[in-house]
């Protein structure tokens, strides 16, 4: 099979990327975007199995074969709720995958170097790539490597991190070693030294020193962000991940992989950025694991929460004619989203004017919420972001908030020692009644104390969504 096929097939490819990425940013063309990002995928795969230097192409069948029986059983088990650290644990591996192979082309281009002038003409496939490369072409390879490397390491062991803290494996607050920032800053530096030593002898010494300083990063670097903001670290990995692939794509020289890689980036990349605005967050912070803690005493919270029953949330239900529902993680984990789509019916039925808020972060993972609800069958045309529907609460009858915390935090707007300070906020607190269903009375993921649990207006329907819910379905006709 010649160069000419295997351009076609990655250009296809590539166009098919990039209509699974546009076609995402809508629930309605979502399922179709899933399919071209397969189609382009599989079309990639078997373009490189059959392309010009694929050798053992037979291993390769197998190992993906058995890669895909593996990921198949892991998507079959895994609940939406598990979703956020499934990603996570995800990123790790195409950081672990970077690392990999930045050290198998480093042993290549070692060995290729090694060899006179007659072996080289021998050579095909990526060993025949490197025995053409010019003295300059093979210094800029070893940056590209060597950054591929970098990057990937600090994916991998952030991402690991990351998958802890969403299990409930690893703490959810921010944590630092003695020194903070200057550890990262001081472990970059180092890595800049060994590039400096790598790109002037080749050795693998520098290049592995390098891999133990990048994985401290990536490690010390999501430790020091908060639970409150795994949305955002989630979105973060997700980029690393992309340059990690593009990087190593520069070193094969697969251009399929760099466009691959640099639409996972920077789309990664983006993202984060829509959403650290959403939580007026600092995107450079964001980058160097600077968030997450609070800078002085909270403000204490006055006042009682006070329980109602189902009756009580059902009786003004009735009562009223407009209804926003915001749901948040609690609904994810008591796979209550069924249960929401069935009353949303019952309501809407009554001619009550029923819609959803959802805030760009809520849940652990972005576009949590509209997954879970697009699965549960919700109008799309009623499930609205936070700046379409943050003025309307004031008119608004009865709110009920599902599982939510941080995102319906009066402190975000009146706490300035707050961890959340500054973060827009769903406002629902405007509302004539707010219903919180919410297992207990404790502080929730993130560990902070929300104000809006203690409001006049505010009712704590307590117990697991789910359960509450259904009781509620109970009461309603």
């Amino acid at each position: 099979m010649d160069f000419g096929f295997t351009t076609a097939a990655y250009v296809v490819a590539a166009v098919l990327f990039i209509l699974s990425l546009g076609g995402l940013s809508g629930q309605e063309s979502a399922k179709r975007a899933v399919w071209y990002g397969i189609v382009g995928m599989g079309l990639a795969v078997f373009a490189t199995l059959i392309g010009p230097g694929s050798g053992l192409w037979l291993l390769s069948v197998l190992l993906i074969a058995a890669g895909g029986a593996i990921g198949f059983v892991v998507a079959t088990r895994v609940q939406m709720t598990e979703m956020p650290q499934l990603v996570a644990a995800m990123h790790s591996l195409v950081g672990l995958a970077a690392v990999f192979v930045g050290y198998n082309a480093h042993i290549e281009l070692a060995r290729v170097l090694a060899m006179d002038d007659t072996a080289r003409l021998t050579l095909d496939g990526f060993a025949g790539l490197l025995a053409h490369k010019s003295s300059v072409e093979i210094s800029i390879l070893r940056v590209e490597l060597f950054l591929g490397v970098f990057i990937g390491a600090v994916t991998f062991t952030g991402s690991v991190v990351a998958y802890g803290k969403l299990a409930g494996k690893v703490s959810s607050a921010a944590t630092k070693l003695p020194g903070g920032h200057m550890l990262n800053a001081a472990a970059a530096g180092l890595s800049v030294l060994s590039l400096i030593w790598y790109f002037n002898t080749g050795g693998f010494f520098p290049l592995f020193l390098m891999t133990l300083f990048a994985l401290f990063i990536g490690y010390h670097l999501i430790m020091g962000i908060g639970g409150a903001d795994m949305p955002v670290v989630v979105s973060m990995l997700n980029s690393y991940s992309g340059w990690a692939a593009a990087a190593i794509g520069f070193s094969l020289g697969n251009d399929l992989l760099i466009v691959v890689g640099a639409l996972v980036g920077s789309s990664g990349a983006i993202l984060s950025y829509i959403m650290c605005k959403a939580m007026n967050r600092s995107f450079v912070s964001v980058i160097l694991g600077g968030f997450g803690g609070a800078s002085g005493p909270a403000m204490e919270v006055e006042g009682e929460q006070i329980a109602i029953d189902a009756d009580g949330v059902a009786t003004a239900l009735e009562e009223a004619d407009s209804v926003i529902i915001i749901p948040g993680y609690g609904m994810a984990v008591a796979q209550a989203q069924q249960s929401v789509s069935e009353l949303t019916k019952r309501l809407r039925a009554k001619g009550k004017n029923v819609r959803f808020a959802i805030h760009p972060v809520a849940g652990r993972l972005p576009g949590h919420m509209n997954v879970l609800l697009a699965e549960a069958k919700v109008p799309y045309d009623i499930v609205l972001e936070m700046d379409e529907i943050n003025d309307d609460f004031p008119d608004t009858d009865v709110v009920i908030v599902i599982g939510s915390n941080d995102i319906v935090n009066p402190a975000a707007q009146d706490d300035p020692n707050s961890p959340i300070a500054g973060m827009p906020v769903l406002e629902c607190w405007k509302a004539k009644q707010v219903f919180v269903s919410k297992r207990g009375q404790g502080t929730g993921y993130s560990g902070i104390e929300n104000p809006l649990f203690f409001k006049d207006n505010t009712r704590m329907f307590y117990g697991d969504a789910k359960k509450s819910l259904d009781d509620l379905l109970s009461k309603i006709s």
